[in-house]
């Protein structure tokens, strides 16, 4: 999840087609590596630590790397990108790997990936903006696989799924907030500074919170594959997916990258099952046929 730059460059299609995909797969192996890490007794607060302590340089380094001889950040930017770091990257991750604890890799994909419904609701809701016939049918499939799949879980997992799904979808509404009011920053400063320096400010915040909800001997009493995990889950889950799906963009465009990355969900669904043990059951698999049907027709109707 990344947002758009102003320009497409020309190039072969099928480079930018393989970087969304390699990106959309990536970091839909976050949730895959967060349960693992559970599985090592790790809390939410304490996977996010590990995973935002190892992405910390990375991070630094490409805020330091793209402002090179740009102009200075005004106090209005500044005052933005603390505000969209703790939307977009702080809040939003926290709640997600809190609701992470409670529900499948599968469902917390699909909650996500309702995420430009809640960006059309906020535009109606701030902008006044219409709903048209299209975008409600769209809206209203979209949410009917995820409530197959949220129904399924309720029956076999308890009440728990309904703690998780609350938080996980808490925290696509935030990173949709993050969406709608990113758009002028992008176009001052760049989309790759913005998630640089705003990155910055979610790793801060990550890092200080563990510090004051856990004791430092927590992060040493972690077991050695565990710190293996969370350097993956910076790396290949968290850096990597961002660079790659800007890549893309700036190759074939937002659109069909966006179109692209709907193998995420279909990516979590087959790593849940394969390395997790999630049951796959033909409730699963038609409410996430009819969550990219919605997103598909929802992004054809706008």
């Amino acid at each position: 999840m990344s947002p758009p730059p102003s320009a497409v460059r020309p190039g072969l299609p099928w480079g930018g087609l393989a970087l969304a995909m390699a990106g959309a797969i990536a970091f839909s192996g976050k949730a895959i590596v967060a349960k693992l890490l559970y599985r090592h007794g790790l809390d939410a607060v304490t996977v996010l630590f590990f995973r935002m302590l190892f992405a910390l340089p990375l991070f630094l380094a490409m805020a330091w790397w793209v402002s090179r001889g740009r102009r200075p950040l005004t106090a209005h930017d500044r005052r933005m990108v603390l505000l969209l770091g703790v939307t977009g990257y702080y809040l939003a991750s926290f709640l997600d790997f809190l609701g992470l604890q409670y529900i499948s890799a599968s469902l917390e994909r699909l909650i996500l990936y309702l995420n430009p419904t809640l960006v059309l609701a906020f535009g109606v809701l701030l902008f006044g903006r219409r709903v048209t016939r299209p975008q409600a049918l769209a809206i209203g499939v979209s949410y009917l696989g995820v409530l197959l799949v949220f129904g399924h879980e309720v029956g076999f997992q308890g009440p728990d799924v309904v703690l998780g799904a609350l938080l996980v979808f808490a925290s696509a509404v935030s990173y949709a907030v993050y969406l709608v009011y990113s758009g002028e920053l992008v176009q001052r400063l760049g989309s790759m500074r913005l998630v640089g320096l705003a990155s910055t400010v979610a790793c801060a915040l990550c890092i200080a919170q563990f510090f004051v909800l856990r004791s430092p001997a927590v992060a040493l009493a972690v077991p050695e594959p565990a710190l293996w995990l969370s350097l993956l889950n910076a790396t290949v889950c968290t850096v990597a997916p961002v660079l790659m799906v800007m890549m893309a963009i700036e190759r074939i465009g937002p659109t069909l990258a966006a179109q692209t990355g709907m193998v995420g969900p279909m990516s979590t669904l087959l790593m849940g099952i394969v390395i997790l043990g999630e049951p796959f059951t033909a409730w699963v698999a038609a409410g996430t046929a009819l969550v990219l049907v919605g997103i598909w027709l929802l992004a054809r109707a706008r």
